[in-house]
């Protein structure tokens, strides 16, 4: 048995390359059975990250696909189809990502499959809402980053739009759709009813976005414009130290004196552009030139020293290599070595999170393409004989060792 907080709770993935994969990859790290469904060429994802070891097999695949099962089906072929709707009849959640549209010329809409399993939780996630022109879009990240504001704020705050260079809107949407399918799941448990889901990509960023940026234009008339200026001015960034940089953030009077002192600059205090929260926030263009310029007398470890002994908060600026050495996430066990069976050593990631009530044991790696096909074709109660005719017609793959 797995454990965890999901346990018993069984979901279907249809879904591929980020946003999807990464909301079934939590739920299945807290304990549900995670089937995942490729097409006869896979997750896009597999192939979309530099050297791997095995085809197939990149690594950001690997971080978005452990804990789960892999089963190929051909939904264009009537018996793929047919194997399909036996999974989703014994499931609980449906999770997927492609446009709507998509969903129902494969008959998968809702009302489809609410006739195999009225109980059903139907998650789909998708670029935008389903009420508006934008609705047969098709969309990505960067799609949905430029078009949801995020590309704008760096505009505004230097000069020239650029996407945040993680996939960001993808994961804050795979994020949101795990805290709808936890809630439809607890709704579940109480009405036992299931529902659909539509998670659009679009507007949850824009929610995102502007839930700090509509800023004045908040107020009808607006009492100014957008954008918190903030967060916007180009010096909000790390701060250059005498041999690298250092990240600050002194918000309250007691954090923003204690560092005015550190810095030999205690006439500050009484300033009355720096002597309130609120003269700072209105002189910030001035607060955030002093914090640049205050700190290139002393190293790195210096400061952190002093701002350490005197409560300003104050972190070392990491790189992505210094971060993976970084010796807190050491204390805490955060970097994990596994041996993956095809892909040798690799190193993966825990979860951040504990549970005083228990949470998933054991680990599986993230399974070649197919790997449990035949597997999970015998559970939904399909014969070797249709198994094997499956395989022959190519609506499945056996992606056993030894079997593709």
């Amino acid at each position: 048995m797995a454990g965890g907080p999901l346990e018993g709770v069984r979901v279907v993935d249809m879904t591929s390359v980020v946003v999807g994969p990464l909301a079934t990859q939590i739920l299945a790290d807290h304990g549900a059975e995670v089937i995942k469904v490729e097409s006869g060429s896979g997750d896009l994802v597999r192939n979309m990250n530099g050297k791997s070891v095995t085809p197939g097999m990149g690594a950001k695949f690997l971080h978005l696909n452990r804990n789960k099962r892999s089963i190929v089906l051909d939904l264009k072929n009537p018996d793929g189809h047919a194997a399909l709707l036996k999974l989703i009849a014994r499931t609980d959640v449906l999770v997927w990502n492609v446009r709507p549209p998509s969903m129902a010329r494969l008959k998968l809409s809702y009302e489809d499959v609410r006739k195999v399993n009225p109980g059903i939780i139907y998650c789909g996630m998708f670029g935008f809402g389903q009420d508006g022109r934008y609705r047969d879009k098709p969309a990505y990240d960067s799609i949905i980053q430029g078009s949801g504001g995020m590309a704008a704020l760096h505009h505004r705050a230097l000069g020239e739009p650029r996407y945040v260079p993680m996939v960001v809107a993808d994961k804050t949407v795979g994020l949101i759709a795990v805290q709808m399918i936890c809630m439809a799941l607890y709704r579940k448990a109480k009405t036992g009813e299931g529902c659909a889901i539509e998670i659009p990509m679009f507007e949850n960023l824009a929610k995102f976005v502007l839930e700090e940026h509509m800023y004045l234009k908040t107020f009808d008339p607006p009492l100014g414009e957008t954008g918190d200026p903030r967060l916007l001015d180009p010096l909000n960034k790390p701060i250059p130290t005498q041999d690298g940089w250092i990240c600050i953030s002194a918000n309250t009077n007691k954090q923003a004196f204690a560092f005015f002192d550190a810095i030999g600059r205690p006439g500050l205090k009484t300033d009355p552009r720096f002597n309130t929260v609120q003269a700072r926030f209105a002189n910030v263009a001035a607060y955030f030139d002093v914090r640049m310029n205050g700190l290139q007398t002393r190293p790195t470890a210096e400061w952190l020293k002093i701002f350490d002994e005197n409560d300003v908060p104050a972190m070392p600026y990491h790189t992505l290599d210094s971060l993976i050495e970084d010796p807190h996430l050491t204390d805490v066990g955060f970097f994990e070595m596994k041996d993956h069976p095809t892909e040798g050593r690799t190193r993966s990631m825990r979860l951040p999170n504990k549970w005083s009530c228990g949470t998933r044991q054991g680990w599986s790696p993230a399974p070649k393409l197919g790997e449990q096909s035949v597997e999970i074709l015998r559970e939904a109660g399909l014969s070797e004989t249709d198994i094997q005719k499956l395989i022959a017609d190519g609506a499945t793959l056996d992606g056993r060792p030894g079997k593709s």
